[in-house]
């Protein structure tokens, strides 16, 4: 049986925590811990971490709880249809306990994660000018995580997608791609 106990405890689960935020790397990170959950017979710990718009610091200097409360049940909902589009409305299988959790993305990780056998599994999300202007979360919880980590590069489909947004955004082309036309030739 997989965890440490006393006979008069139950079993200690492993536990497989996860960044959710909806984009296409995080529901592959999702689908990585899904499996990972299952190989370990671990719960699953999706995470969503939120903050106020501004910031803590732009909070603070004007605090409205009304707008807090609304950011704070927006940042659940993203959560649940994150979960839904991940599993397709079905149940994953295992124990999953979801969490929100108001704070920057990579210290909330870090702080959920906490127990040695833990395993956090963490995407990549945003191209090179977002992930430019934004710490990385990956890099945050690789080396500040007290657990292991597994960063799960993004997704094919991602990277299309983005291509295809620059393509549309400097007005090029949008047709299939020059190796594709001569493979086909």
């Amino acid at each position: 049986m997989n965890g440490i106990h006393r006979d008069d405890e139950a079993p200690v689960r492993g536990r497989v925590v996860v960044g959710v935020s909806g984009s296409l790397g995080s529901l592959a990170a999702l689908h990585r811990a899904v499996a990972e959950a299952r190989r370990t017979d671990a719960e699953l710990v999706p995470v969503l971490a939120w903050e106020p718009p501004g910031g803590e610091i732009g909070y603070r200097r004007s605090p409205c709880p009304p707008l807090l409360a609304a950011v704070r049940d927006a940042a659940e909902q993203r959560l649940r249809d994150a979960l839904e589009t991940a599993f397709a409305g079905m149940h994953p299988g295992l124990p999953i306990h979801p969490l929100v959790i108001r704070g920057e993305t990579g210290p909330a990780l870090v702080q959920t994660a906490d127990r040695p056998g833990d395993l956090l599994v963490v995407g990549q999300s945003g191209g090179l000018l977002r992930r430019g202007l934004r710490r990385s979360v990956t890099a945050y919880c690789t080396r500040k995580a007290g657990c292991s980590v597994l960063a799960v590069p993004r997704p094919e489909l991602q990277h299309d997608l983005e291509t295809l947004h620059r393509r549309i955004h400097w007005h090029l082309p949008v047709g299939p791609a020059p190796e594709l036309v001569r493979a086909k030739g």
